[in-house]
């Protein structure tokens, strides 16, 4: 089992930048691909942004591309997340989940494991 536990969440105003972070139990997550997805309020779950298990490649949604930079670091098992350029429409609760495979998907069923959640508010 992989345990997983976000950090960084807050409130910021609209233009600024949070840095999350999600640290793994296990080493097993430097094996497998990261991603963050986020949930709004009456919304579905959405893809943000995924990193295959070396970190050589990425993929990001389209609403946060540009803005967003996800990156990992095995050695620490820890993958975050850059957030610049915020808008008001980023708000969410921001989930780190563990990929069943070594690459990148932005489909939530190819990850195992979640975490809990931080949550992400983005004053206007």
């Amino acid at each position: 089992q992989v345990q997983l536990v976000e950090s960084g969440g807050g409130l910021v105003q609209a233009g600024g930048s949070l840095r999350l972070s999600c640290v793994a139990s296990k080493r097993t997550s430097s094996n497998n691909a990261m991603g963050w997805f986020r949930q709004a309020p009456g919304k579905e779950r959405e893809f943000v942004a995924t990193i295959s298990w070396n970190g050589a490649s990425t993929l990001y949604g389209d609403s946060v591309k540009g803005r967003f930079t996800i990156s990992r670091d095995n050695a620490k098992n820890t993958v975050s997340l850059e957030m610049n350029s915020l808008k008001p429409d980023d708000t969410a609760v921001y989930y780190c989940a563990a990929g069943r495979g070594s690459y990148s998907s932005a489909s939530p069923q190819s990850y195992a494991y979640w975490g809990q959640g931080t949550q992400v508010t983005v004053s206007s």
